[in-house]
């Protein structure tokens, strides 16, 4: 084979089938097929490192796997100035194989977006709640996250046995809860619920942005950008905008 079909080989070796190609390989003596096989290595051990990790994050699903099905749950949207709450649940399979989970914010958009779709796929159950701005001005943004998150498990199609939470206990809700704080770091099934909490709302910001472009809100996410605050001011609020949150701006 020539170097350029080794590469081609390399570029299409899926990572659990990276120690094949070093099986074939090792022993070419070229200095571009060794070099690709020191790259396949660092692949494989940083697959090793991250399946480790993965593993350690499932301390607390492994904990109460005895009690039946466990849902992370976790939400995003405490704190932009727009837009509504949004609260993540998912079950994972006993058995998951989900590599690179972690706090949603730790990760680039474009692992979220993959992570997306592999969650929706592979988990027993996902909901997700939503609570809007005249809402959360009505009721404040902790209850009204309390509310997302009661939506979220509500629109399960499988009834959880326990609740692994971002950091709260939600009240008037009839099932075992752990609050773990920091738990999308710590928890594989908190993480996943705040993955697909974080690219459901992202989306509808981005959808928001094309009604309301003035403000920016396909970058900032409702967020209190500079850019933000200035359309505030200048243009004033719009129906998504959360009062409360803007009464110091205009």
């Amino acid at each position: 084979m020539t170097i350029g079909e080794i590469k081609k080989q390399f570029d299409d070796t899926p990572l659990d089938k990276m120690e094949l190609f070093v099986a074939d390989h090792k022993d070419d003596d070229r200095p571009g097929v060794q070099n690709l096989v020191a790259k396949a290595f660092k692949k494989i051990e940083d697959l090793k490192k991250e399946i480790e990790r993965t593993e350690k994050l499932k301390e607390f699903e492994h904990k109460y796997e005895s009690l039946g099905y466990i849902c992370g749950i976790d939400e995003v949207g405490r704190g932009p100035l727009a837009g509504p709450v949004v609260a993540g649940a998912v079950i994972l399979p006993k058995d998951s194989k989900i590599l690179y989970l972690n706090d949603s914010k730790q990760l680039s958009e474009k692992k979220r977006e993959e992570l997306y779709d592999v969650i929706m796929k592979e988990a027993v159950a996902t909901g997700l709640g939503y609570i809007g701005p005249e809402r959360i001005d009505e009721i404040n943004i902790l209850n009204a996250t309390y509310e997302a998150m009661r939506q979220a498990i509500g629109n399960l199609k499988v009834k959880p046995d326990v609740l692994l939470n971002d950091a709260v206990t939600i009240p008037e809700v009839d099932i075992k809860q752990v609050a773990i704080i920091k738990g999308d770091a710590r928890s594989v099934s908190i993480a996943a619920a705040s993955i697909i909490a974080k690219v459901t709302r992202d989306r509808l910001m981005v959808e928001y942005d094309a009604m309301y472009p003035e403000y920016g809100f396909k970058d900032n996410k409702g967020y209190g950008s500079a850019k933000h605050i200035e359309a505030l001011k200048k243009y004033g609020k719009t129906p998504i905008h959360r009062n409360t949150f803007i009464k110091n701006f205009i």
